[in-house]
């Protein structure tokens, strides 16, 4: 079946970009948590995530669960969505995902911190009307190097992040806060 503005067409190209993607992150980490999540969206809003996924197989780009050795976390303060998230973006060109949760991290709390390997992935099924694909949301856990809640510092070139803190415990507008939560029970034991 074939349409005028190729969605079809782009959404093979992302469903495999997307496998190729979830098939690698298997190979390169032993354990990690598994979540779906299903997001219906705007024609136009689907042929934005589909290309990104078309492009590295994610939608949302990779991210960051940060930790101190005490089992708090660190979220920045997303105002596009006015909720706490997890530290992380798209993914550039020529990135893979370790990098780009790298650089988001640096970016959006301005710390450093030692990468212990992959937290979770979360498969992410996106449609609009009769069209559908999916792509993989990676998330990294990492602990930090520098612990003094003062040396944050947010420098978000997309002006999206204003704030950065660290958390003993969620707070109730903390996006995909469950999984964090479960994550953090299963990896942590706090």
């Amino acid at each position: 079946m074939t349409t005028i503005d190729g969605l079809w067409y782009l959404t093979d190209t992302a469903d495999q970009c997307a496998e190729r993607a979830y098939h690698g992150l298997q190979e390169a980490h032993d354990e990690f948590l598994e979540f779906e999540r299903s997001r219906r969206v705007s024609r136009e809003r689907f042929r934005t995530l589909a290309e990104r996924i078309r492009d590295c197989g994610a939608p949302y780009g990779a991210h960051t669960v940060v930790y101190r050795p005490a089992g708090e976390l660190l979220l920045v303060r997303h105002e596009g969505v006015d909720m706490w998230v997890l530290p992380g973006g798209e993914i550039d060109p020529g990135e893979d995902f370790r990098g780009a949760a790298e650089r988001e991290l640096s970016e959006e709390a301005g710390i450093e911190a030692d990468y212990k390997g992959l937290a979770m992935v979360t498969r992410v099924e996106i449609s609009c009307e009769d069209y559908s694909t999916w792509g993989v949301l990676p998330v990294f856990a990492a602990e930090a190097r520098e612990t003094d809640p003062d040396a944050l510092d947010v420098s978000d070139p997309d002006g999206e992040i204003s704030t950065a803190r660290w958390f003993d415990t969620l707070p109730e507008d903390t996006r995909d806060r469950a999984e964090i939560e479960q994550w953090r029970e299963h990896a942590l034991a706090v």
